[in-house]
């Protein structure tokens, strides 16, 4: 049904339970009221997400009956603070006036709703914001409320959820509303240095001050889709500088592509996606990912074991695209995943895959090289080859794992990383070497696997680990065969030779003690029999965790700094005492 007439009700007005009907603002369809509120203001016919008020938003996030209105400590600032007017400011209606329009017609006494609640099962502090109430904007109120959100959060050692819907600072309150960016700013890093998880909903829209502060600041960045954020908003920007925005603009699907969000979910997912997001976001106990390896260790850790292979031939079984990617080993492997996305710095890269999920039950990051079968997918994903952004969301995912305690699994699969202009341009060297550094403290425990091609740094800025194993049929190199070849042969022809000298298998490098085990594979290679490849691998992986928990942080990363130390140390030794 469409409309025709101008006298029905517009969309975003929450329809009663009357017989009312509603305007889709996006489409121009007319929706029954009823209809539109179960389902959560999503138009049925476009998919648009009409707005929610911070009730109905805690309402459809929260676990029934796990509500509790959060209490601040000390003097309720929505009391001492009731009419502050620190300007006396007066537009076209005193400040004062516009305070009590707003209380009367929203019911609410600000403009953030603060929780204690419920997702999934999973405690949480909510701070839900209200876009009818002065637009969201961030006063001296507000600012208080989110950051004895936050304050109560790291007393109990819960996540924050923030839930945004704003059109930024106060203007009202001039000086005053700028400084709650600071102090919000301050209430995130307290979380980031406790270690407790913090998550943002951004819903539409989301500007300015709130923008730049907290909104942007958690751990996680979830948008609805069509949800638009940014510092200026399109009007500031087309009025200041008379520039025409292209369409999706500041969208959340056109943050996602940029790199700045790390999920765009529909509003049905939104409560199911929180959910597994606090659940890998746990730290673990001691007793997590206990190894429930019970045949036995499958890594192979003497060079004894392992026949002689044709150098070549291992290359080349290496690259079978029908092998196993990081996708494959994460649906077999992992109870639960949510790939998160973006660098926030201004891209994405779709040839490594990073996120958090759960394996034995407890929480674990996973992060990977990911080739693709077709060669749809090939292209898309670069085959393998990562760009500065995709090791700097790496990266990224890296610190959150070291901020929550996360024990950490690479699987490295990649000729190397991508040697274009572009990404020379935009620091690939620099990204990489920052990913060894990250590495070389990160206070949680690491297993790398390579699973296929491990080609040379590209493949280290993920392998910087407390173990590190490969399959057998993988291979490990400074540089691809071919380009040894063209390089010190003058003759890429000479590649099978060039992979002999190189000393790239399993064997090779468990005897090199570059690696520290050999997984095995099934007859025929890992693309032959995936979930018996991926159940080895788990069964190794969770024998090293394992172990690896039980170390402290400071011994941890002594343990593994001291195992890259010692690798070449005997051969540097034998040159001097020749010198």
């Amino acid at each position: 049904m469409r409309a025709t007439t101008s006298d029905r009700a517009a969309w975003p007005v929450p329809p009663d339970e009357a017989n009312t009907w509603v305007l889709c603002q996006r489409c121009r369809a007319v929706v029954y009221g009823p209809r539109l509120t179960r389902m959560a203001m999503v138009c049925p016919e476009c998919g648009r997400h009409g707005a929610l008020t911070a009730e109905q938003r805690v309402g459809l996030l929260a676990d029934a009956g796990s509500v509790a209105p959060l209490v601040p400590p000390g003097p309720d600032p929505r009391e001492d603070a009731a009419d502050a007017d620190p300007l006396r400011f007066v537009d076209s209606r005193p400040y004062p006036e516009r305070l009590r329009a707003a209380r009367s017609g929203t019911g609410m006494a600000e403009a953030v709703l603060c929780v204690r609640a419920a997702i999934d099962g999973h405690r949480v502090v909510i701070a839900a914001m209200d876009f009818r109430f002065l637009g969201g904007s961030l006063g001296a109120v507000v600012g208080e409320l989110i950051s004895q959100a936050a304050e109560t959060a790291l007393a109990e050692r819960v996540p924050l959820l923030v839930v945004t819907a704003s059109g930024g600072a106060r203007m009202q309150e001039g000086a005053i509303a700028l400084m709650q960016m600071a102090k919000t700013s301050v209430a995130m890093q307290r979380l980031d240095r406790a270690g407790i998880l913090t998550i943002s909903l951004i819903t539409d829209p989301t500007f300015g001050g709130v923008a730049a502060s907290f909104a942007t600041l958690s751990d996680v960045i979830v948008a609805e889709p069509g949800a638009r954020l940014g510092f200026a908003g399109p009007r500031v920007i087309e009025q200041t500088i008379k520039q025409r925005l292209p369409a999706g603009f500041q969208t959340a699907e056109f943050l996602l592509k940029k790199g700045f969000v790390d999920l765009v979910r529909p509003r049905a997912a939104l409560r199911a996606t929180l959910g597994r997001l606090l659940a890998a976001g746990r730290r673990p106990g001691p007793a997590g990912l206990a190894a429930d390896a019970d045949g036995g260790d499958p890594a192979v850790r003497d060079p004894r074991g392992l026949a002689r292979r044709d150098s070549w031939q291992v290359v080349r079984l290496a690259r079978r695209v029908e092998r196993p990617t990081t996708l494959d080993y994460i649906g077999l492997m992992l109870d639960e995943f949510e790939e998160l996305h973006g660098d926030r710095l201004g891209g994405d890269c779709a040839s490594i895959v990073a996120g958090v999920g759960r394996m034995a039950g407890a929480p674990v990051v996973v992060i990977g090289h990911q080739k693709g079968h077709g060669a749809a997918e090939l292209a898309r994903r670069n085959f393998g080859m990562a760009s500065p952004e995709g090791y700097r969301k790496a990266a990224r995912v890296l610190r959150l794992a070291g901020k929550l305690g996360i024990p950490v699994l690479t699987l490295i699969d990649t000729p190397g990383a991508y040697p274009g202009v572009e990404a020379e341009e935009r620091g690939q060297a620099v990204a990489i070497a920052e990913n060894l550094r990250l590495l070389a403290g990160l206070p949680v425990p690491v297993v790398a696997v390579i699973t296929g091609e491990g080609g040379s740094g590209g493949a280290l800025a993920l392998a910087m680990a407390d173990e590190v194993l490969m399959l057998g049929n993988a291979v490990y190199s400074v540089i691809t065969p071919e380009g040894c070849a063209a390089i010190l042969w003058k003759d890429p022809g000479q590649a099978p030779a060039a992979a002999s000298a190189l000393r790239i298998t399993a064997r090779d490098l468990l005897e090199l003690g570059v690696v520290d085990g050999v997984v095995p594979e099934p007859p025929g290679g890992a693309q032959a029999d995936p979930p018996a490849m991926a159940e080895a691998v788990r069964r190794a992986v969770l024998l090293r965790f394992g172990a690896l928990r039980e170390q402290e942080p400071d011994r941890l990363v002594r343990g593994r700094q001291a195992r890259f130390r010692a690798i070449g140390a005997t051969a540097a030794t034998a040159v001097g005492a020749r010198g």
